[in-house]
């Protein structure tokens, strides 16, 4: 089972894969993805409604638009320098604790949406990130080991950054660089913890720009895992149900040096193990 929004900007249909594959609409249950299905058992929820045959096939599902499978999220609470290899091509060391920014919410866009380079922008990179999606608070937890009760599933999300923004003319904070206009395309479904066979410290990160491979890593490389990060980060904020964690991008990256930065036309693909694909066109923003 996996979650999706399918349709045009601010028009898009709740769904669900269901295990035969099918696309069927949730309508009948939920106006959308939001916080409130998902701080609801809406793994439970759906299977209990495909059981009373309450949700029928979305015709012409495969033709329309795939949207973020979070709309709207309350934040996105992004970590910084969670692999070594990218802190290390980053020309820095590892954190000793979780290196914290924000994007603002309106950066999140559909998987397969336009990027957008800012006028005048010249060092626009990728980044393909484990994004979690929180379905339950969780404020000060006691341990890691209470992590996944707050856990609705997993997604894919490309934290797409300027890095003059972020580092020349930040002030000290990076957020400059990582909130312009569509640069964070998250999706293409919100896939449920269950549905991740060995959790989520075995998947696979892959990247490419113009065909050609640029990131290549696993999970297991972080340097704080997602069930720790979830309660380090409880001691200091809130997490709601409806909110993106972004949890680090491993090593390949163009502020690494070895590759180019993004330019219009170029095409951006990134991919997690059975969390699916994303592909991006860059193009220029327009005043």
């Amino acid at each position: 089972m996996r979650f999706q929004r399918l349709g045009e900007v601010g028009h898009e249909i709740p769904a669900v894969i269901d295990d035969e594959g099918v696309v069927r609409d949730l309508r009948p249950i939920t106006d959308d993805l939001d916080a409130e299905f998902l701080a609801n058992d809406p793994v439970g929820t759906v299977r209990t409604a495909l059981a009373a045959d309450r949700l029928t096939p979305l015709a012409g599902a495969g033709d329309l638009r795939v949207g973020p499978p979070v709309p709207r999220p309350g934040a996105v609470v992004c970590v910084g320098m969670n692999y070594a290899a990218h802190a290390a091509e980053s020309g820095a060391e590892p954190p000793t604790h979780p290196t914290i920014f924000f994007k603002h919410p309106n950066t999140v866009v559909g998987p397969n949406d336009d990027v957008l380079i800012p006028p005048g922008a010249q060092r626009v990179d990728w980044e393909v990130e484990l994004a979690v999606v929180i379905g339950r608070r969780a404020r000060y937890l006691e341990s890691a080991a209470r992590a996944p009760e707050h856990i609705a599933g997993y997604t894919i999300a490309n934290d797409v950054s300027e890095r003059a923004y972020q580092l020349e003319v930040s002030g000290g904070q990076w957020s400059k660089g990582k909130c312009c206009e569509t640069f964070c395309p998250t999706g293409p479904a919100l896939v449920p913890a269950s549905e991740l066979p060995d959790g989520p410290q075995a998947l696979g990160l892959r990247s490419w720009v113009n065909g050609d491979p640029r990131q290549g890593s696993t999970t297991s490389d972080m340097v704080f895992g997602v069930h720790e990060i979830i309660y380090q980060l409880s001691q200091y904020m809130t997490l709601d149900p409806g909110d993106l964690l972004l949890t680090g991008t491993p090593a390949g990256v163009a502020l690494s040096g070895r590759y180019p930065y993004l330019a219009p036309d170029d095409v951006v693909e990134l991919e997690i193990d059975h969390l699916g694909r994303q592909r991006q066109t860059l193009r220029q923003a327009v005043r």
